[in-house]
């Protein structure tokens, strides 16, 4: 029968084939290429010998090790380019990340741990971070997630100084500096109001800034007074907190002229309606009738007058 035939041979041509195939050729092309991990055993928590991720914590000013593995499975070796990346959410932490080599040259079928540090700046607030280490290669990256905890007392205080005035035409301008005393990150909130002879001239309510304070950190801001007194002298009080019990205040004295000129504005109102007064008071006194003495009383008996 010439199908079973041919069927047969065909069977039988591929099994030669299989046979005739290079050993481990198969394998070698199932194998993944080069992998980048935490390198087993090495670094603080997890302590497994297969880590996902790298997790390291320490206080402000100190150094953290760990190592990164570079696998290469290949039969022949792999240049891996190694760097501190940013990591999705949190708060990023990449520029703290340093490889003990920008450039690591793995052997065939080898795997080299990279040692890296992570160096906490002195004034860095406690609390998480994010990171990565990125390493790049034949085929594409890998990038390996680092996450840092910063420990040390969390202390927020915030100050508000400098505060001073400038005019803008019919406006006025407050500027103030805000310092983070602390050692968190802080977003504050600002609060003004003015108060005068005349009155409270400007009030606003607490509102959120536009600004993230670090630890350490000192931001100029102003404010716009739309509508500043035109003649009364009044005294501008900043409030600022904070989450975490921050709060803090400042207080500035505005006038819309410098003290002596308005001294002597005063004194001019003042001579002006004393003036005023005066003439008023001399119009008077001319325009009232004169009073006549009352006349003398005529003698109605003459001495030596006889009847």
């Amino acid at each position: 029968m010439p199908f079973r035939t041919r069927g047969v041979s065909v069977a039988l041509a591929t099994v030669a084939a299989l046979a005739c195939w290079p050993p481990g050729a198969a394998a070698a092309d199932a194998r993944p290429g080069w992998a980048a991990a935490p390198a087993p055993g090495a670094g603080s928590r997890p302590t497994g010998t297969d880590r996902p991720f790298f997790y390291l914590e320490g206080a402000p000013g100190t150094v953290l090790t760990d190592r990164l593995a570079v696998t290469n499975p290949a039969g022949h070796p792999v240049t891996v380019r190694l760097r501190g990346a940013p990591a999705e959410g949190g708060t990023d932490a990449s520029a703290w990340l340093a490889p003990a080599v920008a450039r690591v040259r793995v052997p065939a079928r080898t795997r080299a741990a990279v040692p890296f540090t992570v160096t906490v700046p002195r004034d860095a607030a406690p609390g998480e971070r994010t990171a990565a280490l990125r390493a790049d290669g034949p085929g594409g990256g890998r990038t390996v997630p680092v996450h840092l905890r910063v420990t040390g007392p969390a202390l927020a205080a915030l100050t508000v100084e400098d505060v001073a005035f400038a005019r803008r035409g019919g406006a006025a301008e407050i500027r103030y500096t805000l310092v983070n005393r602390g050692t968190m990150v802080l977003r504050p909130r600002l609060a003004v109001r003015a108060d005068g002879v005349l009155g409270t001239a400007l009030r606003h309510p607490a509102r959120a800034l536009p600004v993230v304070l670090a630890p350490g950190q000192r931001v100029r801001r102003t404010e716009t007074w739309s509508d500043p007194p035109a003649l009364d002298a009044v005294d501008v009080t900043l409030t600022v907190t904070a989450a975490g019990g921050a709060h803090a205040s400042a207080r500035a004295g505005y006038a819309p002229l410098s003290r002596g000129a308005l001294g002597a504005g005063t004194l001019a109102v003042v001579a002006g309606a004393g003036g005023a007064l005066w003439r008023r008071r001399r119009r008077a006194g001319r325009t009232a009738p004169q009073e006549q003495p009352a006349p003398a009383a005529r003698e109605l008996i003459r001495v030596g007058d006889r009847p």
